[in-house]
């Protein structure tokens, strides 16, 4: 497939079709090595934090979900089909999702904005040519950094301390398919296919 065959050569991708009939999956921007290990740099001091590991660090574009192995490949020629030029992209800005009023997850956003949105939206387009539903809630481009339980907290010293972080910048000139596979340590993410942007 298209969209496998752009992966570099000493990174095989794992193969879309598994045994398995279902397959969990994401479309999303794999930070560089550096910008992973700046943002590990920030990570700590929260009591109860379920911080990511350098594996898990990823900026979603789109989440599709569980697929069957024929949609799968459809969704990878639609991703392989799609142009559009490579962009810079800076990490800034801490923030949490909460539920109730209890925090459940920090992230850090992303910037600029605009062709991360262009880019989650030809994503989107591609995808619902494919038969799969449009996304509906509006995108906020982030990379997650920490989950949070009930006795985790508080938050406040670590907002306070790395609140004007902001990443070196980096570029953005491929993009990539990964399946989440859920596991005794948590959420295992496989690079299954990469898309070249340009």
């Amino acid at each position: 497939m298209e969209g496998i065959s752009t992966l570099p050569r000493d990174a095989p991708p794992a193969p879309l079709c598994y045994g398995r009939l279902m397959q969990r999956l994401f479309v999303a921007l794999r930070p560089l090595p550096l910008v992973r290990s700046w943002l590990l740099g920030l990570m700590g001091g929260v009591r109860g934090a379920r911080w990511q590991r350098d594996d898990q660090l990823h900026l979603t574009l789109r989440f599709i979900g569980e697929v069957d192995r024929h949609m799968a490949r459809d969704v990878d020629a639609a991703l392989a089909a799609i142009r559009h030029p490579p962009f810079e992209v800076t990490l800034a800005t801490l923030g949490l999702f909460d539920r109730r009023g209890r925090p459940e997850a920090l992230w850090i956003g992303a910037r600029p904005r605009e062709p991360l949105a262009a880019l989650h939206r030809k994503i989107d387009q591609a995808l619902v040519g494919c038969g799969l539903a449009p996304e509906r809630r509006a995108y906020l481009p982030h990379v997650t950094l920490a989950r949070f339980g009930r006795e985790s907290g508080p938050l406040g010293p670590f907002m306070e301390e790395q609140g004007g972080a902001t990443s070196p910048p980096f570029s953005a000139d491929a993009f990539l398919l990964f399946e989440s596979r859920l596991g005794a340590d948590g959420s295992a993410y496989v690079e299954l296919a990469r898309y070249a942007l340009g």
